[in-house]
């Protein structure tokens, strides 16, 4: 069998780095014909040589700076590069705005959505018009393209990243869609879990990030303090597997050791097991429907050890509540919901705002959006009209803080 092709968006980042990470100790099964990042040029070409990339992507930056940094890793490398190819390597580079969406359409067989927020929306839609499997890490793309990307998107074309949509994809192999009767997706409960509301109001930006489990970037880990995350997580979950709302509950686990669970109309519940880690999440979505070889330590069964589970605060936590209701009702209210949270979580990392007022200048923006959204730009069939959203949200929260 031929090796799987890999297109990796956002390769510098966590989840690109993992992949690259997996790739690498299964180059019998993958080979990488594109990446794509931000502006990291000095790993960027570290990974290109390493992996002999035909395609390097970047947004911003320089082609000359990019054929510079490549050229100097590959001359500084030396004796024993399986993947040296000295004078000789020479792959194509494209920088600017487009390149996420050059990479991601570039016909791999498997396309990693690794990147974070609402940018993802047009490599998402590149990848699924090239033909490619979508291993869809970027949950916003989804999120706000709603109909949109599901539309574009063949029969178990998209496979889902995050962990938790992960876990409910294996687990749902063990019996058909309808006998299913809900979803049951895992939280941490963040760094802040058992706290009042009244106790939250004080929280610094530095506890904000101090995950108990993952080390992300700071907007997810930043929503994950919020639990917007999970929010997003319950739309991502109903627009996947076309569960609906009522029937996907959210269950505080700290320990993070179930990902995730279905419970099916027999009263039997499968749930996916495994450590608070990413690595066979970011496998499967590039193997899938296969299994690769020790990706990651399974649970050792020889310990003791106790795992808790507890029901979601929504009066401390209403994110997750705000985010049903934005994901029943549908169109460009999502988008809205994701683009206000990202202008808060900057607001609040630059100490303009206080915790609790992310999610709640969230809200705000979305009762205006009731009013606004009857124009015509905001059309959630079209990107034009998801992206005008995205933007009359970021200005409209803007507004709303005083920024």
């Amino acid at each position: 069998m031929s090796p799987r092709s890999v297109s990796l968006i956002g390769s510098t980042g966590s989840i690109g780095t993992q992949a690259l990470d997996v790739i690498g100790r299964n180059r019998d099964r993958f080979t990488v014909t594109a990446i794509s990042a931000g502006s990291n040029v000095d790993l960027v070409a570290r990974q290109a040589v390493d992996f002999d990339v035909p395609l390097v992507a970047l947004a911003s930056g320089s082609v000359e700076d990019v054929r510079s940094a490549i050229g100097a890793y590959a001359a500084g490398l030396g004796r024993g590069s399986h993947a040296l190819r000295g004078p000789a390597y020479a792959p194509e580079i494209v920088v600017g705005d487009g390149a996420a969406v050059t990479a991601a359409g570039n016909g791999a067989d498997v396309v990693l959505n690794g990147i974070t927020g609402s940018i993802g929306l047009r490599p998402t839609l590149a990848a699924l018009a090239a033909g490619s499997t979508l291993a869809l890490a970027n949950k916003e793309s989804l999120i706000i393209g709603g109909d949109l990307v599901k539309r574009a998107a063949k029969p178990d074309q998209i496979v889902p990243v995050d962990s938790e949509h992960s876990a409910i994809a294996q687990a749902l192999r063990g019996g058909r869609a309808e006998e299913v009767r809900r979803l049951v997706v895992t939280a941490s409960g963040g760094p802040f879990r058992g706290r009042t509301r009244a106790e939250l109001a004080d929280v610094t930006p530095e506890q904000a990030l101090a995950h108990p489990n993952f080390s992300m970037g700071r907007v997810i880990t930043t929503n994950s303090a919020t639990l917007v995350n999970k929010g997003l997580e319950v739309i991502e979950a109903h627009l996947l597997f076309d569960i609906p709302f009522d029937r996907i509950d959210v269950v505080v686990h700290p320990q993070q050791q179930i990902h995730s669970m279905v419970e099916f109309r027999d009263g039997s519940t499968i749930a996916q097991l495994g450590p608070p880690r990413m690595l066979v999440p970011i496998a499967l979505g590039l193997s899938w429907p296969d299994r690769l070889d020790d990706i990651d330590e399974p649970c050792d069964w020889s310990l003791t050890q106790s795992w808790d589970f507890a029901p979601l605060d929504d009066e401390a936590f209403p994110a997750v509540r705000l985010a049903r209701q934005v994901g029943e009702a549908g169109g460009t209210y999502p988008a809205v919901y994701n683009a206000a949270n990202e202008v808060a979580v900057d607001a609040f990392h630059d100490g303009r705002i206080g915790f609790l007022d992310i999610v709640d200048s969230v809200e705000r923006v979305v009762e205006a959006h009731a009013d606004a959204h009857t124009g015509s730009e905001f059309d959630a069939s079209t990107v034009d009209g998801v992206l005008a959203a995205d933007a009359w949200a970021r200005g409209q929260a803007a507004t709303e803080l005083g920024i």
